[in-house]
């Protein structure tokens, strides 16, 4: 397959494509602000399946009145330690945002805060969730639902979210916490997007076509399903998430959430965080330095062969951040395509690119 030539775009400039985008779809200018940093955190870590690109797919729900734009979620307080956030169906960007920061500030005051999250939508990447707690000294727990793209283990059908399962706590140093964020299939459902977008092909064992068959074929496994980690655990972690964001919240569950392209019904996804004081049994140094030990002892391993380096939960990501800020968020030329569609479908400033590219 012929490559595709790759064009960089500097953090500022995705930056400002997000929120001018979003404001002339109808976003508060605080909210797009909070919606662009999630996605602009999601392309400098690397996970491209959950930054800007989404844009194109927001907008087509905003289009088809299944997401509405000009919601601002709304926080009740259950009990001192425990809240819930109704996100009246707007960006799941903003309703995380809003749950996970009284999470800290109950944190803050009693140690833990547990935050409940109902009628929201897809939140991008769930690392930056963590990485609020974390940028606050908390640990966190960070749970949320999504729509069935694969089978209960056994089975064929489409009933259970492949749901990423995300947690953290701050290291010794403010550069290298711990934070882990996964799928419970084998690739999170993006990649096939992704592999879609740009015409390539994926690995057999991602997935199975609508006849159970696997293939390597995007469009085929999407129309399938997705296949769990470690056949029945990635299973039951599938479940665990629909129990603690879907059942527990009262927003849909078992099959039922909406699809991120699916532009015919409401998500109606749910969340649950929870975030920790790490010094409530020792002092914050003393944590510190046993995650500075447990960082030690993780990458410091004899290497298996063909391994040049161990890496902590998360440093890969935190090493393509500091790389993509200096250097720009690499897009495909047809990615930057797709988004100036919708650049000037609202009448904003195309995204700009410099001209160096690689390929």
């Amino acid at each position: 397959m012929e490559s595709q030539q790759v064009r960089h775009v500097a953090p500022s400039e995705h930056r400002r494509y997000v929120q001018e985008v979003l404001v002339a779809k109808g976003v508060s200018k605080e909210n797009a602000a909070v919606i662009s940093h999630c996605l602009l955190q999601a392309d400098l870590r690397g996970v491209d399946t959950h930054g800007a690109n989404r844009i194109p797919s927001y907008i087509e729900r905003i289009r088809n009145n299944i997401l509405d734009p000009a919601a601002h979620p709304e926080l009740k307080q259950v009990t001192p330690v425990v809240a819930q956030v109704d996100g009246k169906n707007g960006f799941g960007f903003v309703a995380a945002n809003l749950g996970m920061q009284r999470a800290i500030e109950m944190a803050q005051e009693f140690g833990i805060g547990m935050v409940s999250v109902k009628h929201s939508n897809h939140y991008g990447m769930a690392a930056w969730i963590v990485q609020k707690a974390i940028d606050a000294g908390m640990m966190a727990l960070v749970f949320t639902n999504s729509s069935p793209a694969q089978p209960a283990w056994g089975g064929r059908e489409k009933r259970m979210g492949v749901s990423p399962i995300a947690c953290g706590a701050p290291g010794h140093i403010e550069s290298r916490p711990f934070i882990l964020d996964m799928a419970p299939s084998v690739v999170a459902r993006g990649k096939i997007y992704k592999a879609l977008r740009r015409g390539e092909t994926i690995p057999s064992g991602w997935a199975l076509d609508k006849e159970g068959k696997p293939t390597t074929d995007p469009a085929r496994a999407l129309e399938g399903v997705m296949l769990p980690m470690a056949g029945p655990k990635g299973s039951a972690l599938s479940i665990m998430m629909d129990v603690f964001s879907g059942v527990f919240s009262g927003s849909a569950f078992a099959g039922h959430v909406g699809g991120p392209y699916d532009f015919t019904k409401p998500a109606d996804v749910g969340h649950f965080f929870v975030a920790i004081k790490p010094d409530l049994f020792m002092s914050i140094s003393d944590f510190r330095s046993r995650m500075q030990y447990l960082y030690d002892r993780v990458t410091t391993g004899e290497r298996m062969e063909g391994v040049d380096q161990i890496y902590f939960p998360g440093e890969i990501e935190l090493i393509n951040k500091e790389k993509r800020m200096a250097e720009g968020i690499p897009f495909t030329e047809a990615e930057i395509a797709t988004m100036n569609k919708e650049a000037e479908a609202v009448g904003v400033p195309l995204m700009k690119f410099n001209q160096k590219n690689s390929v």
